[in-house]
């Protein structure tokens, strides 16, 4: 809940709350509080400062945490859950929910996905299905392992906090 000061509005002495979220110029001259995180909203720093993220369409809903692959579809980036069954290369994540259509902000690997369960503290994670994760490898050696994507993202920071690596992948 955002801090409330005295202001005179109109003459008139009034308690008013300080804002967590800038929509831009309209904001100008306000005062800005931290959100319930106890950190500014990227939206109060300039141009270039802030989370190196990528905004696209989402090509289905996507759930905090997923990782997410780019495509192109009409000329146009969009973005979809990552899958080593079917080809799509982990790019990055989502922090949020986003519904099928919506602008998703996809965060880069090379940084922390803290929107994930039940991770064990220390443990190795690759690409799993539909965006998630799994602790077990694919085994190269395995046949009907052959067309699918092994990919390393990272080691467990806590059970919701995957440190996330960019070291690239392999299609078996």
């Amino acid at each position: 809940m955002a801090q409330k000061f005295m202001a005179l509005v109109n003459g008139v002495r009034k308690m008013v709350s300080a804002i967590t979220v800038s929509a831009g110029a309209s904001d100008a001259g306000k005062i800005p509080a931290v959100g319930d995180d106890g950190r500014f909203d990227e939206s109060f720093m300039p141009l270039g400062i802030g989370a190196d993220t990528v905004v696209c369409p989402a090509s289905e809903a996507l759930s905090a945490g997923n990782f997410v692959n780019f495509h192109q579809d009409g000329g146009v980036l969009k973005c979809r859950l990552a899958d080593n069954s079917n080809g799509r290369v982990a790019r990055g994540f989502v922090k949020e929910p986003v519904s099928s259509s919506a602008d998703a902000t996809v965060y880069p690997l090379d940084s922390t996905n803290a929107s994930l369960s039940s991770l064990t503290v220390g443990a190795d994670y690759w690409l799993g299905t539909a965006g998630g994760v799994t602790a077990t490898p694919l085994s190269e050696s395995d046949p009907l392992n052959d067309g699918k994507v092994s990919q390393w993202l990272g080691i467990a920071k806590s059970e919701t906090e995957l440190v996330t690596d960019d070291q690239g992948h392999v299609i078996l």
